[in-house]
């Protein structure tokens, strides 16, 4: 199946057929990989996760991402034995494996482990925590950038950090998928959520952000995952003099809005052309989201 547009779509790539993935250390072809049935992350959805992009020989922002895959993994109260040079050597080695130099996606996930019986209760555990590494070579889809995105305004909020804390990369990720086939549905490429309060907060599997006047805004994170690329993007923006705001907007504002666009690991800066069936500023892709992709790609790419 081919997805046209949105934020996580890509070319086609015949060697992703051949690539060899990581299941605990072993080598696998992907058409073979397995986990146990009785795993807590396919069960329950009890794991972490880290999505990472491969540019020119090095993994973009690689100890930010450890940083949050391993602050998310104590914060379940689960320990990653291999720790941070483990999983550094396990992906170079997953790399090296399907000779992956450039334009990849690495998909790292960590799970509690198999149990001895499938229900919630970590106790149950009878092995150590399962580590699974997926890297296929991915590119985003360019009409993607070109023509922009769309969105679709999702009736499904995000949480508040007491009921399900968007800031833990968790594999449960259900409610943002349910605004995601609703976007669909509604013809969109991805889900626009508001918070709680009504404030915007992000989109279903990128970061949001509008420009107004000149200024970036970006939601305040209280109610949504903060992206390591969204942060990147702000960093890179403000190192050269341009105002961005984290702050609360609604989607008044955002109809309003001159420009808007989303970040994520994948495709860096996209631009949204039209939101709740409304277009956005010209239409077309604009100048300070090109900007911020440029200065983004100055920021984090290698030499």
């Amino acid at each position: 199946m081919t997805i046209q547009s949105a934020a996580q779509s890509y070319l086609p790539d015949p060697r992703n057929d051949q690539v060899l993935v990581s299941v605990n250390g072993a080598l696998i072809p992907r058409n073979q990989a397995t986990v146990s049935i009785f795993d807590a992350g396919f069960g329950f959805g009890d794991g972490v996760w880290e999505g990472l992009r491969l540019v020119r020989g090095e993994i973009l922002q690689l100890e930010a991402h450890l940083d949050r895959l391993f602050e998310g993994a104590g914060s379940i109260a689960l320990e990653i034995p291999q720790g941070r040079e483990g999983i550094r050597a396990a992906l170079a080695e997953v790399l090296a494996a399907s000779e992956m130099g450039d334009g990849a996606h690495i998909r790292l996930m960590v799970t509690r482990g198999v149990k001895s019986t499938p229900n919630q209760d970590p106790r149950f555990i009878i092995s150590g925590p399962t580590v699974v590494i997926v890297a296929e070579f991915k590119t985003p889809r360019p009409e993607t950038k070109a023509k922009g995105m769309t969105l679709f305004t999702s009736t499904f909020r995000t949480s508040t950090p007491d009921v399900f804390d968007l800031r833990l990369n968790s594999h449960s990720r259900l409610n943002l998928i349910q605004a995601l086939i609703q976007a669909i549905n509604a013809g969109a490429d991805e889900a626009l959520m508001l918070d709680p309060r009504g404030f915007v907060a992000s989109c279903n599997s990128t970061n949001f952000f509008i420009v107004r006047r000149g200024e970036i805004w970006t939601s305040t994170g209280s109610y949504s995952f903060k992206g390591i690329t969204q942060q990147a993007v702000i960093d890179a923006c403000r190192g050269a003099g341009i105002t961005v705001r984290e702050c609360d907007f609604t989607l008044a504002q955002v109809y309003a809005a001159d420009e808007a666009f989303v970040t994520g690991t994948l495709g860096g800066v996209t631009p949204v052309t039209k939101i709740d069936g409304r277009v956005i500023g010209s239409g077309a892709p604009g100048p300070m989201a090109a900007r911020a992709q440029a200065l983004y790609e100055a920021a984090v790419y290698p030499a």
